[in-house]
């Protein structure tokens, strides 16, 4: 097998510092984060930017702050999100793409996001893609329901996307699939020959999802945008404690854990 990508998600745009207090909020804290996850064996950190009362923002300003914090660091990916906060504008999502980060989120499509509705209509998919593709940025596709993933194999063969791609599955969220083994060995089954993927399951669902996706040969995410506790009832103490539990549990299934450079190989992305 590959070795094991582990993403960690450190902020998302929705968990506050009241419900976990060691949520990562400004540029500073982020890069602090990245590199505590980075030493844990994290090669890839999933980033959304917050304003310093801790609201979700996209701008690209304070992303680039992120950005050159976490790379004065250590040398982990940087991925960003496009995906923002539930009632964004398409330009305002798009704007840390203008960076040319290394890599960045493309969601696939609408899904209904507990209460509210996240909404991603073709022609604004279309504009996401191409704007990544231009600036050289490796793509990582946000699958939340099997749709999503006929969508993405149609924009293959239709040459809107090129080459293998990378897949997110994104599995527990209310409103799209379930954070289940079934929905995932179902999604995996239906991935294009060449490409990858990883797996984000949301609360309890990431542990167990993290290990299957060991046991299976492809990739994990996990940190506090999808997850707060270490077990129920038990808040995890920081990003790296989630991160150091799936390096641990693919150590240990005799799976090694793959630095910076070598998910970059794996993905087959080119240094910004």
């Amino acid at each position: 097998m590959e070795k094991l990508i582990i993403t960690a998600a450190l902020d998302g745009a929705e968990v506050t510092r009241e419900q976990q207090p060691a949520l990562p909020v400004t540029p500073e804290e982020i890069a602090l984060a990245a590199e505590e996850c980075w030493q844990a064996g994290a090669s890839i950190v999933h980033v959304h930017a917050r304003q310093s009362d801790g609201s979700p923002t996209q701008d690209a300003g304070i992303y680039r702050e992120i950005i050159e914090a976490v790379r004065a660091r250590c040398d982990v990916i940087v991925q960003v999100s496009t995906g923002g906060a539930v009632g964004m504008t398409t330009l305002e999502r798009l704007a840390p793409v203008t960076l040319s980060p290394e890599m960045a989120t493309l969601s696939m499509g609408t899904v209904n996001f507990g209460d509210g509705v996240f909404m991603n209509a073709p022609a604004d998919m279309e504009t996401f893609g191409r704007a990544m593709q231009a600036q050289g940025v490796k793509i990582e596709l946000e699958i939340f329901d099997s749709g999503m993933l006929s969508t993405a194999q149609r924009w293959l063969k239709q040459g809107l996307l090129t080459g293998p791609q990378h897949f997110d599955f994104v599995l527990g969220v209310p409103g799209g699939m379930a954070g289940t083994p079934q929905a995932l060995m179902y999604l995996v089954s239906q991935v294009p020959a060449g490409s990858t993927w990883t797996v984000a399951g949301l609360g309890a669902a990431q542990l167990p999802l993290a290990t299957l996706a060991v046991l299976l040969g492809g990739h994990a995410r996990v940190g506090f945008e999808d997850n707060i506790y270490y077990r129920k009832g038990e808040l995890a103490t920081s990003n790296a404690q989630l991160v150091e539990r799936v390096a641990r549990i693919s150590r240990e299934l005799d799976r090694a854990v793959a630095t910076p450079d070598e998910a970059r190989a794996i993905l087959g992305m080119l240094r910004v």
